[in-house]
Parts: C-alpha cells; sequence; structure tokens
C-alpha cells in the first residue's frame, strides 16, 4: 500500500490499523505483515528519537528475535549487555539476581535505545508490501457503526481522513486516546514514586551497580559505555519541591549516592536536562470493544521497578498476533476471539505489576522516608545474595517473566525487492 497516494484519497482501507509505534505496535505491526495480514500502524511523531524511554531489552524479547528468524542482525545493533544485577542497600552491596542463572538463550539484559529497535522493527518491516508506517500522523478518535468500532479518525501535516478497519488495536501508551476515546475504565493502583532521568558524562571508570540505595535517597545508574543513563528516584508530586531545592543542591545528591558521577554531573546544566517520569501503574478492566484491542500500556501501564515495560508490551503483540492473525487475514475478529488475547495476557501482567507494587511498598516507599538512621538491607536481598540459585529465580522473573510467549502467528515469505511504503 502506498501511504502517500493513499491520502489523497482522504480515506484509507485496511485489515487492521495499530495507533502507536512503540514497541507493542511496532511488534504487532511487523507480526501481522509477517502473516499477510494488511496492517497499518500509525505514528504521531515524525521519528522515534526520544530519549529516557524503555532501553532494556530482556531475554524474553530476544527469544522473540531468534523465533523470528531476527537474532542474528538484531545483536548487530549497538548495545550495551548486563548479566549480574547488584546494588548498594545503605553501605552493603549485594547481589539481588543473576540472569547467567535463568537457562535463557541469551541470558542478558541488552541496553539498546529505543528508538534502535524500533527503528530496527521498521526496517524488517519494510520488507512486506501489506505493511504501512504512517509517521507524523496521529489518531484523534474511533470511526463508529453503532456499538462496533470500524475505525480511526486521523490527521496529519495534510489535513483529517479516515482509516476504516476490520480491527482497530490502541497501542498508544499510558494517555492513550483510542482507550479514552472507547471510554474503558481505568482501574489505578498506584506508586509512591516519580522518576527523574538525566545523562551523566563517563570517562574511563565502570561500575555494574544497577540500585543505590540509602535512607531517604534511592537512584539506578545503567552504564551505557559513553555515559551513564542515571533515574533519580523521588518521592510522588516532589518535582517542584527538589527543583526549588536548587540544581547544585541536586547534583550534590545524586554524587553523594553515586561518587563516581562527580566529574560527569556537570553536564546537568539545566533542569531541561532533567526529564520527569511521573509514575503510573494502573491496567484497564476491560481491553476491547467490538472491532477494538488495547495492548501494552494503552491497556496497563507498568512501573518501572524491573524496566519490563518494553518487555510486556512485546509479549502482548506476540499473544495478539497468535491468537488473531489467522482470522483477520480471512476478515474482521469477533469480541470473543479479542478477549481471548486478555484472557492469556492479564494473568502474567497482574502477577508482574503486583511484584512490582509489593517492591515499591517494602523497598522504595522506606527508601524514600526521611531517616537520620544508616539504612540496612531488608532480608529478603540477603537472604538472596547469600543464595546463588535465588539469584536466579529473581532473574527470571525479572528478564523471562512469567508464562513468556512465544512465536506461533504463521510467515509469508516477504517478496525480496520492494518499495517502502514508510515514511
Amino acid at each position: 500500500m502506498d501511504a502517500a497516494s493513499s491520502r489523497k484519497q482522504r480515506s484509507i482501507s485496511t485489515r487492521c490499523c495499530i495507533v502507536g509505534g512503540g514497541p507493542a505496535g511496532m511488534m504487532l505491526g511487523y507480526l501481522l505483515a509477517r502473516a499477510g495480514v494488511d496492517v497499518v500502524v500509525l505514528e504521531k511523531h515524525r521519528d522515534f528519537f526520544r530519549d529516557f524511554r524503555g532501553d532494556t531489552v530482556h531475554p524474553s524479547t530476544m527469544q522473540v528475535m531468534d523465533e523470528l528468524g531476527l537474532i542474528d542482525d538484531f545483536l548487530k545493533v549497538p548495545h550495551d549487555k548486563l548479566q549480574k544485577l547488584d546494588g548498594y542497600f545503605g553501605k552493603t552491596r549485594l547481589r539481588i539476581a543473576d540472569i547467567s542463572r535463568t537457562g535463557a538463550k541469551y541470558p542478558f539484559i541488552a541496553f539498546m535505545p529505543q528508538w534502535d529497535f524500533l527503528d530496527f522493527l521498521r526496517e524488517k518491516g519494510r520488507r512486506y508490501p501489506n505493511f504501512t508506517l504512517m509517521m507524523g500522523t496521529e489518531a484523534t478518535g474511533l470511526v463508529r457503526n453503532g456499538d462496533m468500532v470500524i475505525g480511526v479518525h486521523a490527521t496529519d501535516g495534510s489535513g483529517v481522513f479516515t482509516i476504516m478497519a476490520d480491527l482497530t488495536v490502541g497501542c498508544d501508551g499510558r494517555h492513550s486516546i483510542i482507550r479514552a476515546s472507547a471510554g474503558l475504565e481505568v482501574e489505578e493502583i498506584g506508586a509512591p514514586m516519580d522518576v527523574l532521568w538525566f545523562r551523566a558524562g563517563k570517562s574511563v571508570e565502570t561500575e555494574r551497580i544497577l540500585a543505590r540505595i540509602e535512607a531517604g535517597k534511592m537512584m539506578v545508574t545503567l552504564d551505557r559505555g559513553t555515559y551513564w543513563q542515571c533515574a533519580y528516584v523521588i518521592p510522588k508530586g516532589q518535582y517542584d519541591a527538589v527543583k526549588a531545592r536548587g540544581l547544585e543542591s541536586f547534583r550534590s545528591d545524586v554524587v553523594s549516592l553515586a561518587p563516581m558521577l562527580k566529574p560527569g554531573v556537570a553536564d546537568v546544566k539545566t533542569w531541561d536536562d532533567v526529564k520527569l517520569l511521573t509514575v503510573a501503574v494502573n491496567r484497564l478492566k476491560q481491553w476491547t470493544r467490538p472491532g477494538l484491542l488495547c495492548i501494552g500500556d494503552a491497556a496497563h501501564a507498568m512501573s518501572p521497578v524491573g524496566g519490563v515495560g518494553v518487555n510486556i508490551a512485546v509479549q502482548d503483540a506476540v499473544a495478539a498476533a497468535n491468537c488473531l492473525a489467522v482470522k483477520l487475514e480471512h476478515g474482521a475478529v469477533s469480541e470473543q476471539d479479542l478477549v481471548e488475547v486478555q484472557r492469556r495476557r492479564e494473568f502474567p501482567m497482574r502477577i508482574t505489576q503486583a511484584m512490582q507494587v509489593i517492591v515499591q511498598n517494602n523497598i522504595v516507599s522506606a527508601a524514600l522516608k526521611p531517616d537520620n538512621e544508616p539504612l540496612k538491607p531488608p532480608p529478603f536481598a540477603r537472604i538472596v545474595n547469600a543464595v546463588p540459585w535465588l539469584q536466579g529465580l529473581t532473574a527470571r522473573f525479572l528478564a523471562v517473566g512469567v508464562r513468556p510467549e512465544h512465536v506461533r502467528s504463521k510467515e509469508v515469505v516477504p517478496p525480496e525487492v520492494r518499495s517502502p511504503p514508510c515514511r
């Protein structure tokens, strides 16, 4: 399908319209196109370049890439590897997970900028003539026929137009226009923290410490080779209070937690260099309407605890393709078909969120309480550190997940040469 010529008609028809070009949307678009389904993916931005998005690719996602025959090319994309996860609780260093003990085929977390991950899927999707990606195109609402969703209203640089579809999939994140337009009810679970993301320059030092927790302070540091990617955790709603104390005070707190950041924290020159992530943990009670399915963050916003958001989104996409691809190839899917996707994915999502909430309530909340007493490691962390096989269990939950999905949707071999419709 040629996107430019189609837009002149101001109306497009397709089997499946996916709203949102994040990990869930791009993976589902790729899988459906691979299975021979006509699919249009809408992405409101003109490129994928957004800093401080989820950059962790877990073994479960690499297993999916392996099953798709993409893993060799995928691992050529520049990335950093993390296998053992250590943390400082006060002055005590403990190992909290060891991915080498999971039995995973790819026993490490790959740190890869999300824009590279999405660009990779875009390039692979271009092999299929039934895959259309529309960048700079925003969905503004749903098209309905009675109770049935039959497409989306959208806008781009040329104005408004309509996409008619047998199935619409909302993958447009935690602030989803699609789920709001559908009137789907959101269950808020809550989180005690927000996160301040920033980069700090790096010279030659290296340190494989993931979390740093002291009384009243918490930070995650990710070694990205040429720089540190840092997540400074603050109590919910306290960003203005942190800013009011001044940038120098903030930098001082950062260095007190991670002294190796002292040279590089000078890169934080203004508050514009610090990005606020307002943490939300929620989920839809119902992911579907007739003709509509929500997956990924549009169905369930995950806590940043464990960095599992990208991988849960990919698992949703794999499950959706497994359940729907064959039926979509021949026509519309029933609401019961869509409910089956929710049934398949709701259990692992709820278990993961429940574990995230336990960490939030018992570690993060405790760490963020002002306290003059030195922080003592929680008993569970001490036990895991002392028993290596437990490090494999914690790593398996984190890196492989609950009931990981495997690719079962079919593949239609693409033509070797095609003119790409993506723009």
